[in-house]
């Protein structure tokens, strides 16, 4: 394992991926110089910018620091970016973020959360939890938690690590958790697994790969599909087990909702996250921190303070006529659970819904079940796939989703025709789903929607 202690400058490329400026901001807080490159400048590269991290925007291996002891990078890194293929062949010492993360974290008691999705949710919960009742915590989050404005929390003194263990190229298999976390193995990243099969199988990799002594918390819904040799404990929004939430009501615009478990009970939390989904996230963190010992009533304190993660069920308008409501959701499961947590909350209105494809992979693979979940809309705006990592694939855009919605309230748009087609419409509720470059487009709208 590498002494990062040692290092004085580490490069990263890819610098801008929520996962990757994580570790940029931890390495520069541990005292360690750090630079980087990245496709385009966002508001996030510019906070970065902003925090002493030199970073580069053009594709030009002259454009390195001729002093780093190690570079970082993602899979998603194409093998022709030209700084990539000099690097390596260079000989500097290249690491995956993965390899990286498992470094880190080998050391400390880690909590590790997985799951086709809810990870990013289940672990600024917790990590929240932590921070709030004065534990020293250390978090790597795939989201810009609203409560502080990042996706990094940093304590010298660390008592504890909280990650998101991303399944995406198996790299989750390099961490050794004290106490594993998984939420959800819907089918996801074909790409990578072929099959729903292999994904589980690497699931349950990841469960075995939890520290002699450690524990494992579980989904009751995926009971029978992982096993565990050590502490296996279950949580549910539907079922009796370990941890279970009972009595779950929407309010105005949060859930309302009780734990129960062997020891006590925790009653009438206010959850300023909608969505039955999100309760199911809130009591996986409390299982958690119930498990380290935190007490009922500053565990409620903590869930009931915490303001969600950006792009997470994140309101931009919330006042007069309009609803505007911004999401990551980019799985069919994930659009079903966020479109019937807004038909909850609001069962009068209208739903319009501005979905844009994330990956021609995941495009072909789910076409039919993106199509059903878009159909409970009541008005849908479908984009261009946002293609990521990937190159086109024969046969497959957004028309093949389009085609497949089950009414014909739809309309098939590019991003640049958007903002025209909204100037002219009137909405009760609007939202914007997707993992792309859609973001870029929600503070457009909504000075749109707040102008009219």
């Amino acid at each position: 394992m590498m002494d990062y202690g040692k290092l004085k400058h580490i490069y990263f490329l890819g610098i801008g991926g929520i996962g990757m400026s994580a570790l940029a901001r931890y390495f520069l807080r541990k005292g360690i110089s750090v630079s980087g490159y990245d496709r385009v400048s966002t508001p996030l590269t510019s906070e970065l910018q902003n925090e002493g991290i030199n970073i580069h925007f053009e594709d030009n291996p002259k454009l390195i620091p001729v002093d780093i002891d190690l570079v970082v990078y993602t899979p998603a890194i194409p093998s022709e970016l030209k700084e990539f293929q000099f690097i390596r062949k260079e000989g500097t010492t290249l690491q995956k973020r993965s390899e990286v993360l498992e470094n880190i974290t080998q050391d400390y008691y880690t909590i590790a959360v997985a799951g086709t999705h809810g990870k990013t949710s289940i672990a600024s919960m917790i990590s929240h939890i932590l921070k709030e009742n004065r534990k020293n915590v250390t978090a790597f989050i795939g989201g810009i938690m609203s409560n502080y404005d990042s996706n990094f929390l940093f304590s010298e003194k660390c008592d504890y690590m909280v990650v998101e263990a991303d399944e995406f190229d198996r790299s989750f298999l390099k961490l050794k958790p004290s106490f594993s976390v998984i939420s959800a193995m819907d089918s996801d990243h074909l790409d990578i697994y072929l099959t729903h099969e292999e994904l589980k199988n690497t699931f349950q990799q990841f469960a075995a790969n939890t520290k002699e002594n450690g524990k494992l918390l579980v989904n009751s819904k995926l009971k029978e599909q992982i096993s565990y040799s050590g502490t296996k404990i279950l949580y549910s929004v539907s079922e009796d087990c370990d941890y279970t939430a009972l009595n779950i009501l929407p309010g105005k615009h949060d859930y309302i909702f009780n734990i129960r478990y062997a020891k006590g009970r925790i009653d009438n939390i206010r959850l300023q996250m909608p969505g039955k989904h999100n309760v199911e996230n809130a009591l996986a963190a409390a299982a958690i921190a119930l498990n380290l010992g935190i007490s009922a009533k500053d565990i409620k304190q903590a869930l009931e303070s915490y303001k969600g993660v950006k792009r997470r069920f994140e309101y931009r308008i919330k006042h007069g006529e309009t609803i505007f409501i911004d999401d990551y959701a980019h799985h069919p499961e994930e659009i079903h659970a966020f479109v019937e947590a807004v038909k909850n909350l609001y069962p009068s209105k209208k739903i319009s819904g501005i979905f844009q494809p994330h990956l021609y992979s995941r495009t072909r693979d789910f076409a039919e079940e993106f199509a059903k979940s878009l159909s409970l809309l009541d008005e849908i705006i479908l984009l261009d796939i946002y293609p990521a990592r990937e190159k086109p694939i024969e046969g497959v855009s957004s028309k093949i989703i389009f085609d497949r919605i089950g009414h014909d309230n739809k309309v098939l748009l590019n991003k640049e025709e958007l903002l025209n087609w909204i100037g002219n419409k009137k909405f009760e509720v609007l939202a914007t789903i997707g993992a792309g470059d859609i973001d870029q487009l929600v503070e457009p709208i909504e000075k749109i929607l707040m102008k009219r």
